[in-house]
């Protein structure tokens, strides 16, 4: 009678098609932040963003046309939701990069990673486990150290708080899409959070007093390059997270502070050396947060049932 062999645990680092499809759009996300610094300097915050996501909006309802007459209640409800968490996270990321820079912004918004399961336990029930526990500690530590500690205590400027809000409004906006991915179509979606968090920007200009600036060409290039490139975002993120889990999608994420802190580097931007050893901290946490040992199945079959079992717990 054969004895059956141990299982061992193995680690998997392949990437699906969807996978490959976030590894992109991160690059490009990464990228953004130091060109949204430097429009801060002609633009308002919340003007820059309802104009970044009107334009978002347009282009992506110009290719979905024949798709938006089918719009349902679930999906408007969807998207209007949605939408709100956009606004309140690209629009407070915007506020911050007014005075903090973009290396700085990427590593603090990396937060949201480590965001996501203690939402996921608010809102749903899931308590985190060991390793998001101890990405989290890890990411607070890092944070003390980006922020500057003084007196051993943690020190943020306006700037840096407003900023850590947008990661939970980030976080938020992940589950969220991944919540709906299944049940609606992603054009009709994306149109309606995209033109959501647009009007809502614009809305937000009375209360803070904030005027229309002067027209600028690196206001108008920069508000339809950054439009384009988040109808891209936004439109990959909703189809890529159909086949891709919260916790999986998240670890592909993690990547985004260090495009960003690389294109900051090539602008000139340097970080002292505990707010360098802060972000490394930080996107460490982010992966041990999200780090699953998977064990080898003994067959296809097995295989199959565990990568749907994934996927329906979201783990």
């Amino acid at each position: 009678m054969n004895k059956s062999r141990p299982q061992r645990p193995t680690f998997s680092f392949r990437l699906s098609k969807a996978e490959w499809v976030l590894v992109f759009i991160t690059m490009l996300w990464g990228g953004t932040f130091l060109l949204v610094h430097n429009v801060m300097a002609v633009s308002g915050p919340m003007f820059f963003v309802g104009l970044r996501f009107a334009a978002a909006a347009l282009f992506v309802g110009m290719v979905s046309a024949r798709a938006l007459p089918g719009l349902t209640l679930v999906e408007f409800k969807a998207g209007l939701s949605i939408g709100v968490l956009i606004m309140l996270g690209y629009g407070l990321q915007t506020m911050g990069l007014q005075t903090i820079s973009s290396s700085q912004s990427a590593f603090i918004t990396a937060l949201y990673v480590p965001f996501v399961p203690l939402l996921q336990w608010l809102v749903l029930g899931r308590r985190p486990g060991l390793m998001p526990s101890l990405g989290i500690g890890l990411a607070f530590v890092g944070l003390v150290l980006l922020a500057g500690p003084q007196a051993g205590s943690l020190h943020m400027s306006e700037g840096e708080v407003v900023t850590l809000v947008s990661a939970v409004a980030i976080a938020g906006e992940i589950i969220l899409i991944s919540r709906f991915a299944g049940r609606v179509d992603v054009r009709r979606v994306t149109v309606v959070q995209l033109a959501t968090a647009s009007a809502l920007a614009f809305m937000v200009m009375l209360p803070t007093q904030e005027s229309v600036p002067d027209f600028s060409w690196l206001l108008l290039s920069s508000a339809i390059g950054l439009g384009l490139m988040s109808a891209i975002i936004q439109v990959a993120m909703n189809w890529a997270q159909k086949s891709v889990s919260p916790t999986r999608a998240t670890l592909i994420y993690a990547g985004e502070p260090v495009w960003a802190g690389l294109v900051g580097r090539l602008a000139g931007e340097r970080l002292p050396g505990l707010a360098l050893l802060g972000g490394l901290l930080i996107v460490i946490a982010v992966v041990i947060s999200e780090l699953r040992v998977r064990r080898r199945p003994e067959s296809a079959g097995t295989e199959l049932a565990q990568n749907e079992r994934q996927l329906k717990t979201g783990l």
